[in-house]
């Protein structure tokens, strides 16, 4: 999750032509009438071929490794066949994306496809074949146009009615294959979790769509009745003014804009460390952001003392050259002196004087004029001296890198760091960490003002899901995988079993380390053993902890217009607590982050404690007057949620993005080392998906949902075969 609230525009991502050939095809999405249009993120504009390439995240004008080794035989065709390719990919990502409510089928596509790119009807149907299979078209909640296979091939157990697993489901229902997901909750959605009672609505677990240029999500919100809002970015801080009786004033624009360009000089900084200095391991083990952080804040306070005692140096130097200046000015007034008693006892005598008594006399003049000008050079240098000396005096360095205020404020923002990572900075790897940045979406970020479970509900109808179902144990052989379940509230109930020819397992990164600690009443038992190559992943891989603090109000009495204010905390251990509100729904609702070390700690709290204190910041920040006892209160505490143990992973100290692909590799029999081709005696049976086996979309609800689509076409190829075979010469 980024940091920030708002990315690159949209614009930025598209050429001239492109915006010529979106101008007359915007789809409206669902907005409350009573919304003025730039509150919401009404219009997504459908694009042109580069356009919707981009939006499918693919390169417009190459193909990719993997279409690459779907389609060998158009690598190795003359270029023409190439451009051939990518014109009728683009073209289907279009035709999909101009209208995702309904099934693109290869009947319908063909004849909208220009001459003579549509001469080639086998290519046009491996394409279609192929995009469909990969998840790139015909993915989500649409109508279909032709009617579910009745004969079904192959049977998928999948494990969680998490994004990641429904909508793995979906695609593989439509491939033909038999699906059952097993879910331990009662619910649909996993860590997508509403709140809802009357009017009051609000998420409990993701709750941000970041961004619809190349979001998958954005199709989604295309097929269902999801009402998107786009988020501001301003954001007041709030801090306190160090008495309890008085309310917390907004931090300054100019030394919030201050300190957060020093927070993004630190984090520039720790980059250069990491990817110039390669400054990644002390003492054999790996840095963390938050160490090299704090060592570059410690450069910095010795940089600040190092100036310091260079000030120091520079006044006491000077103050020897005064000393100095003064004892020549003492010296040479006492030769002034003893030189004019001489002059003027030469003058004395009585002329006529000989010529010795005349050279003795302009002699002597001549030296006294001399120590004069000397004098009057030493007393310009003194007062040169004592000038540079009353400049250093009245302006000398700051005597501390940041203020305590300064620091509350930085802390805030590593605060909002942490939440962004779910996770203290002390546990993130240095070099890691942003593995994921380059691959963030374009547009404002949003929030779904209907509450995000609309998503998973939507995703979920017609699927054959077994609610209060937890999987206790997972067998896995050459010919299938069985499973043992009980009831998820009542392990008294009867084992049943279930049996497939394959398993997805969505299990959140959180419940397998659990497993694999084999602790835990939820534990899963996984026989054989995962391979080491995995559960050494598992191991390496951070799963990270959020909560918030859900406040609905009778009224509303903080600035409406303002989609967030922030807390700054008083110390550096308390910074994560409470320190963001959202305010984010159409009824009276606060959404409070507890994040950082906080959120582990708050865990243990009564939600009464921890309500007060949402009030008493509340208060703090629009007086005791105006802020009213809460009608109705949710904490979360997702580390206890024995169901996912946390919120979403993160690179820990000692992991990197490779452990995301290590997460998503399939498993067999007799395990391969990930990448190897399966052999035909011993085909991969248990598969990986969810937002911890992502590289480049983790911790996210696309990524989880762009997991599903790539294993159920991975389980696809497997059972039924690849759907874009070269054609017979």
């Amino acid at each position: 999750m980024d940091e920030q609230l708002a990315n690159l525009s949209e614009d930025e991502y598209y050429s001239e032509e492109e915006k010529k050939d979106k101008v007359d095809k915007v789809v409206v999405l669902p907005v409350p009438e009573e919304e003025p249009a730039p509150e919401s993120e009404n219009d997504d504009p459908t694009v042109g071929l580069e356009g919707a390439a981009f939006q499918s995240r693919l390169p417009p004008d190459k193909m990719t490794s993997q279409e690459a080794a779907a389609f060998p035989d158009i690598v190795q065709a003359p270029p023409q066949s190439q451009k051939m390719f990518l014109y009728v990919r683009n073209r289907l990502l279009q035709l999909w994306l101009e209208n995702p409510k309904q099934q693109l089928i290869f009947e319908n596509a063909l004849p909208q496809i220009e001459a003579p790119y549509n001469s080639d009807g086998p290519l046009v149907m491996r394409v279609h074949a192929y995009l469909e299979r990969t998840g790139l078209i015909n993915f989500g909640v649409y109508k279909r146009l032709r009617p579910l296979p009745v004969k079904k091939r192959g049977k998928v157990l999948i494990v969680g009615a998490g994004i990641s697993g429904l909508a793995a489901a979906r695609q593989l229902q439509s491939f033909g294959m038999e699906v059952v997901i097993l879910e331990a909750r009662d619910r649909v959605g996993g860590r997508v979790a509403t709140f809802r009672k009357g009017n009051y609505v609000a998420d409990l677990g993701a709750m941000v769509v970041t961004g619809l240029g190349g979001n998958p999500v954005t199709v989604l919100s295309k097929q269902i009745a999801m009402e998107l809002h786009k988020i501001k970015q301003k954001c007041p801080l709030y801090e306190s003014s160090g008495n309890t009786a008085d309310k917390c004033k907004i931090v300054a624009k100019d030394k919030d804009e201050m300190v957060e360009r020093e927070f993004n000089r630190l984090l520039e900084a720790t980059s250069y460390m990491s990817h110039q200095m390669d400054f990644n391991f002390v003492n054999g083990k790996p840095v963390t952001l938050g160490q090299a952080l704090e060592y570059v804040i410690k450069l910095q306070e010795k940089h600040v003392k190092e100036k310091q005692c260079e000030h120091q140096r520079n006044i006491l130097e000077l103050q020897e050259k005064l000393k100095k200046n003064q004892n020549q000015m003492i010296s040479l007034k006492d030769k002034v002196q003893d030189l004019h008693k001489q002059y003027k006892d030469a003058s004395e005598v009585k002329q006529p004087r000989d010529i010795t008594a005349e050279f003795l006399v302009k002699s002597k003049l001549r030296d006294l004029n001399s120590a004069c000008k000397e004098y009057d050079q030493l007393v310009a240098q003194q007062k040169e001296i004592e000038e540079k000396l009353l400049e250093l005096e009245t302006s000398p360095p700051s005597d501390v890198y940041l203020s305590s205020r300064d620091r509350q404020i930085l802390d805030w923002h590593f605060a909002n760091l942490e939440f962004a990572n779910a996770t203290p900075l002390a546990n993130l790897s240095l070099k890691h960490w942003d593995q994921d940045d380059d691959f963030e979406f374009s547009g404002s970020h949003l929030t779904v003002r209907n509450g995000y479970s609309c998503v998973p509900v939507a995703l979920s109808e017609g699927l054959d899901i077994k609610l209060n179902t937890a999987v206790k144990q997972v067998r896995y052989g050459p010919t299938g995988v069985e499973m043992n379940t009980t009831h998820a509230r009542n392990s008294a109930n009867p084992v049943v079993i279930y049996k497939a020819d394959a398993a997805l397992i969505t299990l959140p990164l959180g419940v397998m380390k659990e497993s694999l600690r084999g602790t835990g009443p939820n534990a899963v038992q996984f026989i054989p053993l995962l391979p080491e190559w995995k559960t050494s992943a598992v191991g390496r891989m951070g799963f990270g902890n959020l909560n918030k603090v859900v406040l609905c109000f009778d009224r509303i009495f903080w600035d409406p217009n303002a989609n967030l204010f922030g807390h700054v905390g008083s110390t550096t251990a308390s910074r994560g607590e409470l320190f963001l509100f959202w305010n984010l729904y159409k009824a009276p609702v606060l959404l409070a982050l507890v994040a950082g070390e906080a959120a582990a700690i708050m865990e243990n709290v009564s939600d009464d404690v921890i309500v007060g204190r949402c009030i008493a910041v509340l208060k703090g920040i629009f007086g005791n007057s105006v802020v009213q006892q809460p009608k109705e209160t949710v904490v979360t505490r997702w580390r206890a949620d024995p169901w996912s143990r946390g919120s979403y992973s993160y690179v820990a100290a000692g992991s990197s993005g490779n452990d995301y692909d290590l997460m998503a590799a399939p498993v067999s029999t007799n395990p391969t080392v990930p990448g190897q081709a399966p052999q035909p005696s011993n085909l991969p049976r248990l598969f990986f998906a969810g937002e911890h086996t992502i590289r480049n979309y983790p911790a996210t609800v696309h990524g989880a949902m762009l997991s599903g689509l790539r294993e159920a076409g991975r389980i696809a190829d497997q059972f039924l075969g690849p759907q874009t075979t070269e054609p017979q010469q």
